[in-house]
């Protein structure tokens, strides 16, 4: 459709893209909301694609809330949503234990309260979350007490992060055969008025470090985050659009998986990141450059108005 990559979307372009697609997938803190705030216009745009007959999603690379606690915060803010339409990463850890590596055995979690529920949902029992505190010396943490059923270690967000978990996780995966998940690499997690904290890729790396060996990321840009989706609802994707605000996660994805993409500038990334990419000549930063671009979902609403 697009000429070119990198086009702002205006006037019957947007019709044009609504009517080429069947699923719209979006990302949500930076797109539909920010922090505790709707974008302005986002609970309509969603609301009218559905009343429209959009089968829409919400991909999050967050893994410290469970689909509910989505599903409920979606509903506070004005969005039309159920639990079966939200995939985050903590849901999708637990459907990657479950169905793709089909673990026999228990999870080491570094992670959150959530992250433990959705993966206690599919019946996979976990240890590790909360505090960890350090005791004793050096010879003490290398001969840790472990427990034998565990047969993975999956790395989320975990405001306890601790050199004890780290080490733990080392002992783990030490061990052969033991599987090394990470929910995704998100280096930092901006906040209003140009502020920032680590993010969960920091807490990945760290370990990777340590266990001298790769997780298997499940969140964007991986494509299992968009095979989660499209194995339960039978997505086409050249029919789907992924919405989002980040270039390295949301629009890696949709062109890894074959989706069209749209770049909302709301969020995190802006036009001149996709133009450095683009012009690059990098192949691998040329999967970071949007189809299209706007600069807030809002944009769309005339068309479905229409």
């Amino acid at each position: 459709m697009a000429a070119s990559k990198c086009t702002r979307l205006t006037g019957s372009l947007v019709k044009q893209l609504l009517d080429s697609v069947d699923s719209v997938l979006f990302d949500c803190d930076g797109v539909i909301w920010r922090g505790d705030q709707a974008i302005p216009g986002a609970p309509d745009v969603i609301n009218l694609l559905k009343k429209n007959g959009k089968r829409v999603f919400f991909v999050t690379n967050n893994s410290t809330k469970t689909r509910k606690m989505y599903t409920d915060k979606l509903a506070t803010l004005g969005f039309n949503a159920c639990e079966e339409e939200v995939f985050g990463t903590a849901y999708c850890s637990a459907m990657y234990l479950k169905t793709v590596s089909k673990i026999q055995g228990k999870v080491y979690l570094i992670g959150s309260n959530a992250m433990r529920q959705e993966i206690e949902n599919v019946g996979i029992q976990t240890i590790g979350v909360g505090p960890d505190p350090i005791s004793g010396v050096q010879i003490d943490w290398a001969n840790v007490s472990l427990d034998p059923e565990v047969k993975a270690v999956v790395v989320g967000f975990d405001q306890h992060f601790s050199y004890m978990k780290l080490n733990k996780a080392l002992q783990y995966l030490s061990v052969p055969g033991c599987l090394f998940v990470g929910t995704n690499t998100d280096t930092r997690l901006p906040l209003e008025g140009g502020k920032a904290v680590p993010g969960t890729g920091c807490l990945v790396k760290a370990v990777e470090t340590a266990a001298q060996r790769p997780a298997q990321v499940v969140g964007k840009p991986s494509n299992f985050m968009f095979d989660c989706v499209a194995s339960q609802f039978n997505l086409d994707p050249a029919r789907s659009l992924m919405v989002g605000d980040r270039l390295d996660t949301d629009i890696m994805l949709g062109t890894n998986c074959g989706l069209k993409t749209l770049l909302t500038l709301t969020g995190v990334s802006t036009v001149a990141d996709a133009v450095h990419h683009q012009t690059s000549g990098c192949p691998n930063r040329a999967g970071m450059v949007p189809d299209y671009y706007v600069d807030t979902i809002a944009e769309l609403l005339p068309a479905l108005q229409g």
